[in-house]
């Protein structure tokens, strides 16, 4: 860990800015009939990978039931999960009192498990050979809502004058929501022009695709890694 940053490996991660809790969410309705029928299941891509082994696991053991699971982000997920639309609800992040109030509108009562704990990581194309370390100030010259930063050498003194292409979470996910309250100071308050998703996968393949005749185009991500 660098003095007051965040270091980078070679795909490049930045370490980990802060840890937070993974949560799951369940309807009284899906904890009192898991033996039978369907259990609809959508959210955080962060959970998803947890969720689809158990789900599989699950399904495995009891043969009458058919689980679905789905990935549209953290807001994604409590948006539907308040409308009754699913029975499990994948979160990154607490329960917004907003959303509190959508689920208590419409009559659904939930119980809340901490499945695991999170890292949230920033990355870099393999082939940046100067971003060895960034500070969380240096994440804010470049993600800010009224940041116009579009090449390294604006970020620190030394790094060349290179173009930034930048990747990260939809703004339904939790990610988005931690990333911006922990480097912009305001969750939600982000710069816009980013290739978004709530789709990991689709973050990661965007970074390592990018044609790069040289070290001089690199693209900045975010992305949550599961530790638990």
């Amino acid at each position: 860990m660098a003095a007051n940053g965040i270091k980078l490996n070679r795909f490049n991660v930045l370490g980990a800015i802060a840890a937070a809790v993974t949560t799951v969410g369940l309807s009284v309705t899906a904890v009192f009939s898991q033996t039978a029928g369907e259990i609809r299941i959508d959210g955080s891509s962060t959970v998803f990978p947890i969720t689809e082994a158990m789900a599989e696991e699950f399904m495995a053991i009891n043969s009458g039931v058919r689980i679905s699971v789905g990935v549209s982000g953290t807001g994604g997920g409590f948006s539907k999960f308040c409308n009754g639309e699913t029975d499990i609800s994948n979160a990154s992040r607490p329960i917004k009192e907003s959303e509190i109030e959508a689920c208590r509108a419409n009559g659904i009562e939930y119980i809340e498990l901490p499945v695991a704990f999170d890292a949230l990581t920033v990355v870099v194309n393999p082939q940046n050979n100067w971003a060895t370390s960034m500070t969380v100030e240096e994440l804010n010259t470049i993600w800010a809502p009224e940041s116009t930063v579009s090449r390294w050498s604006e970020v620190r003194s030394g790094w060349p004058d290179a173009p930034i292409t930048l990747y990260g979470p939809g703004t339904d996910s939790g990610t988005f929501d931690y990333f911006t309250e922990a480097v912009n100071g305001d969750g939600g308050a982000s710069r816009s022009d980013f290739t978004a998703s709530e789709d990991d996968n689709v973050l990661v393949q965007g970074v390592a695709a990018i044609a790069m005749p040289s070290a001089t185009l690199v693209s900045l991500t975010l992305k949550k890694t599961r530790d638990g």
